[in-house]
């Protein structure tokens, strides 16, 4: 047998494994998903001409007032925006400060990136206590300094009008370390010598970092926007732990939606619509992050 195709063989029987189980765990489910999309069926339910209904399930899923769907769209779009305008532009400036070697720079890394090991379960429960109108951390600071009166507590999870503005403060504060770290280890990565010959030319710290530092881990920063947009997308444990998507659906998201659809009302052809038009969704901005950068490249 010949030596490259022997190698060859070796190298797909290492990789049979991996692609196996990236197949069946990935790939498989999105075409099932998409299967179950265009049909009207329950969980006992299986693939039939009977239950084939075609695009029904998602004009049903736009059009349907009862679903909530634009809705919840529009609530996951909107967290994508406060994450890319809000999130990371804070976790940039972490970065660049932390970047520069000052004191404590370890202590800070751990303290800053430790939301993002506590379950999210946890952090939901946390800040249910913070968010209690009665003997909530908030709501006593607020009263402290005078902004609300005693006995006249606000209901931030309660309140449709203020409840996915409290809803959202979770998700960005707890993974905005995240994305420091991230971006921390392309500033770490900048060589030291251009930092150098940009301070013996004059430049001040501002400009090092507009001009040298945040171009050259601008690769880094993309990535940052992908996960940061997708993960808004795809959101759902901390909506699920402080709302559950109330008051009034208020705070909904799809992902929330698609579980109600699957397990609370029995439709999974509907959920499985939610799911693919999410894929359809995350794969779409990844593609337009990826172009938007490319031109300014």
């Amino acid at each position: 047998m010949n030596k490259k195709v022997k190698n060859g063989i070796n190298v797909f029987l290492f990789l049979l494994p991996a692609l196996a189980l990236f197949v069946g765990v990935l790939i498989a489910p999105i075409f099932m998903s998409t299967a179950y999309s265009f049909h009207d069926m329950g969980p006992l339910d299986t693939i039939s001409k009977d239950n084939f209904i075609g695009f029904k399930n998602y004009i049903e899923l736009f059009t349907s007032d009862s679903l909530n769907f634009p809705l919840a769209l529009k609530n996951s779009l909107l967290l994508a925006f406060f994450s890319v305008f809000i999130q990371l532009p804070l976790s940039l400036g972490l970065a660049l400060l932390l970047g520069k070697g000052i004191k404590g720079e370890r202590g800070f890394l751990s303290v800053f990136f430790m939301p993002v090991l506590i379950s999210t379960i946890i952090i939901g429960q946390l800040w249910l206590k913070i968010y209690n109108p009665d003997y909530g951390l908030l709501t006593r600071a607020l009263e402290a300094i005078g902004v609300i009166k005693e006995g006249s507590p606000i209901i931030w999870l309660g309140d449709k009008k203020i409840a996915l503005s409290a809803a959202f403060v979770p998700i960005l504060w707890q993974y905005v370390g995240y994305h420091m770290l991230l971006m921390y280890a392309g500033v770490k990565g900048v060589s030291p010598d251009l930092r150098e010959a940009a301070m013996l030319d004059g430049a001040t710290d501002s400009q090092i970092n507009r001009y040298i530092v945040i171009p050259c881990i601008k690769p880094i920063i993309k990535v940052s926007v992908i996960f940061a947009i997708t993960g808004s997308l795809k959101s759902y444990d901390l909506i699920k732990v402080l709302t559950d998507g109330g008051p009034n659906h208020a705070t909904e998201v799809p992902s929330t939606l698609m579980i109600n659809f699957l397990f609370a009302r029995n439709r999974f052809g509907l959920g499985s619509t939610v799911a693919v038009m999410l894929i359809i969704l995350c794969f779409f901005f990844a593609i337009v992050v990826n172009r938007v950068f490319r031109r300014e490249d």
